[in-house]
């Protein structure tokens, strides 16, 4: 066991490191009492006076010493780092172990099972990121949409084309593992010790490709452009997948299919497959100067060489409670095209490891939910779909985003009149009235949020901010329901995992959830018999 000794200030002129001399003093212990002592986690204070503040990781060589200091300080806890221990089945898989999309958690589902022992064959309907990349950036200079090689199809999933934030609220032991692993594979060490860290889309490229090089190395595959098309279902179980129009056995399939598979929704639908819907969220992008929000969250320290660019999140419930927030905030980064389907715009945040760009944008988003767009399985879907091929209409297809200045929406017009602030959209932006694009349930919550989001951070809403329409890919649209054991009701050797099953929101959760989707295979099956 260890301790974490929490809130250790630091100004931001002094070493952090001097948060752990602080942190052992507070302890009242002597140095032969410490065995070991180093920085875990630190942050930005920018509340008040501006600082650093630090968890520190100190382990004592008496362990009834640490149970007892855990006890007496409030800023004091025990810290135990769990292994993870599997006890593999024994039943044999009547077929290939296959794991069906490879973001986050068909990545994370993967390495585990190879890890143990497993060879699974992942079916990545998309490219390999080298190539995605090329055809992703082809397309943001004009070029064609590719179906299956974009911003949210193909290897490391939609995050690869994110900021990386590494950030999640489900405080599960396994999220060290995966900052541990992300770091082997050439995420940048100083994700271990940021309370919020992030990779950033440059970075996560390199992790993507090495990693995939790993689970080869261990004996599993990787099929890029084979998407799973089809499934035959047999006495409540996959009997086999069809993939590229080959029918496939199927010993156990690992549904990470990423929250755009609205094709994959459907066709598990039609199998019998119990799809929910659930409620997710959908608004706009806004920018700002990057110097701008330093400014607000930073005041007179601004610019100050130790601080990184300031990042903000912000939360509003209207009077009928519905949720309207900021989403995946990019400092220094740049809103990016996101279609996956002709005839429709979307809209994400991008940025650097460095996060150095001119502006940053926040997804402004309200919440909806079987209530507003229905409450059949795909009702979310359809939703979405309708959202995306009018914000394309409002430009009369032309491929440009519909945008606004954010004063101008909040006075019920559509001008942009460009300022200060100029548009990161690569293929061009165009003015339009927002309020024709959202319905007003949509509309009336995300102008109240706004006001309030500009009384906490002065100019969030001012005359030259720009909002950037349309964000509806934040989280799935529905929930592919998993019983306790790992698998869907109506198929028990098929597994849904990861953020577009609905198990999952973001990189982190979505990783996590991969590995305990493995773990599940593995509880179960039995590894193969190694070959001579």
């Amino acid at each position: 066991m260890a301790l974490i000794v929490s809130q250790i200030k630091t100004s931001l002129d002094e070493s952090k490191d001097n948060a752990i001399g602080r942190a052992l003093s507070l302890l009242c212990v002597k140095r032969s009492e410490v065995k070991s002592a180093a920085l875990y986690k630190t942050s930005v204070d920018a509340r008040r006076e501006v600082c650093f503040v630090s968890s520190v990781y100190v382990e004592l060589n008496s362990a009834e010493l640490e149970n007892r200091l855990s006890q007496k300080h409030e800023n004091v806890r025990l810290y135990r780092r769990e292994a993870l221990l599997v006890e593999r089945g024994t039943e044999e898989p009547k077929g290939e172990i296959y794991i069906a999309g490879f973001g986050p958690a068909g990545m994370f589902c993967a390495l585990t099972l190879c890890e143990y022992g497993y060879k699974p064959i992942v079916l990545e309907r998309g490219a390999p990121v080298e190539r995605r990349v090329r055809d992703v950036e082809e397309y943001w200079r004009g070029g064609a949409l590719k179906p299956s090689s974009n911003v949210q199809f193909g290897e490391g999933g939609a995050g690869t084309f994110s900021d990386g934030k590494l950030t999640t609220r489900i405080g599960d032991p396994l999220c060290a593992e995966v900052l541990e692993k992300l770091c082997r594979f050439g995420a940048p060490r100083e994700i271990l010790l940021k309370a919020k860290p992030h990779v950033g889309t440059d970075r996560l490229r390199e992790v993507t490709a090495n990693l995939r090089k790993e689970v080869i190395r261990l004996g599993g595959e990787v099929r890029f452009d084979s998407p799973l098309e089809d499934l035959r279902l047999q006495n409540g179980r996959v009997s086999s997948v069809i993939v590229n129009g080959e029918e496939l056995p199927c010993g156990a399939l690992a549904a990470a299919i990423g929250h755009s598979a609205h094709d994959t929704f459907e066709m598990l639908l039609k199998r019998g497959i119990t799809l929910l819907p659930k409620p997710f969220s959908v608004g706009a992008r806004i920018e700002h100067l990057q110097e701008d929000i330093n400014r607000a969250l930073y005041g007179k320290y601004a610019g100050h060489p130790a601080l990184p660019p300031a990042e903000y999140q912000l939360s509003y419930h209207d009077s009928c409670n519905r949720g309207v927030y900021t989403f995946c905030m990019c400092p220094g980064g740049y809103v990016v095209a996101s279609e996956s389907d002709s005839g429709t715009i979307v809209t994400n945040g991008m940025s650097r490891f460095a996060r150095d760009g001119a502006n940053a944008n926040s997804a402004v988003l309200v919440s909806v939910g079987p209530d507003d767009f229905g409450s059949q399985p795909l009702s979310g879907v359809e939703f979405i779909q309708r959202l995306e091929r009018r914000a394309f209409e409002m430009t009369r297809g032309t491929g440009k985003a519909p945008a606004a200045l954010t004063a101008e929406f909040l006075r019920r017009g559509g001008r942009l009149s460009i300022g200060k602030v100029i548009p990161t959209y690569p293929r061009g932006v165009e003015a339009a009235d927002l309020r024709e694009l959202f319905p007003d349930f949509v509309t009336e919550p995300l102008a109240e949020g706004l006001g309030y989001f500009e009384r906490r951070i002065k100019g969030f809403a001012d005359s030259d901010s720009v909002l950037t329409a349309i964000e509806t890919r934040s989280s799935s649209p529905v929930r592919i329901v998993r019983g306790e054991n790992g698998a869907a009701l109506c198929a028990d050797n098929l597994y849904p995992c990861g953020e577009g099953a609905g198990y999952a929101g973001g990189i982190m959760s979505a990783a996590v959830d991969g590995i305990k989707t493995a773990v599940k295979i593995m509880e179960r099956f039995k590894p193969p018999m190694p070959s001579r």
